[in-house]
């Protein structure tokens, strides 16, 4: 193994972390919009969000952690083949490897919470739309009750 071996890692786990920043951002950003909103509206709807919003931010920590922990050691091994440290340089870059694996791993997970707080947020959604449809058909009906009728 080569000192370039590691460093092909590099790029890839670079555009990972940004990505796993932007993730904790956007996290960040619903958990914001979430308190502003009028806490007594959709109350049950709220609490499911908070419980995987807390859910998200817990993955999201730990697949970045785990992502910091592959750049580390993937540097680490960098270093070990420097000095001509092979075999080091080889269960460094074999740990990296692993710790890449874990981080996309929590990565996936998180991504399925997501798909679940999206749904939570579309079953809303058509529970409002269903209450403000027979909400306008009841007053449709009224409306019809208060015409004359000819007979």
């Amino acid at each position: 193994m080569t000192l370039t071996t590691p460093a092909l890692l590099f790029p890839a786990i670079s555009l990972l972390l940004l990505a796993y920043t932007n993730r904790f951002l956007t996290l960040a950003q619903l958990i914001r919009k979430l308190s502003e909103e009028d806490r007594d509206t959709h109350h049950e709807v709220a609490m499911r969000q908070i419980l995987l919003l807390r859910k998200r931010i817990t993955l999201t920590k730990r697949m970045q952690m785990a992502g910091v922990s592959s750049f580390l050691l993937c540097t680490l091994s960098m270093f070990a083949l420097f000095l001509s440290l092979k075999l080091l340089g080889m269960v460094l870059f074999g740990i990296s490897l692993i710790s890449l694996s874990v981080s996309l791993f929590f990565s996936l997970w998180e991504v399925k919470i997501s798909t679940n707080a999206l749904n939570v947020q579309l079953q809303d959604l058509e529970a409002l739309s269903r209450h403000r449809a027979s909400g306008e058909a009841r007053k449709a009906d009224a409306e019809d009750d208060e015409l004359p009728r000819d007979l």
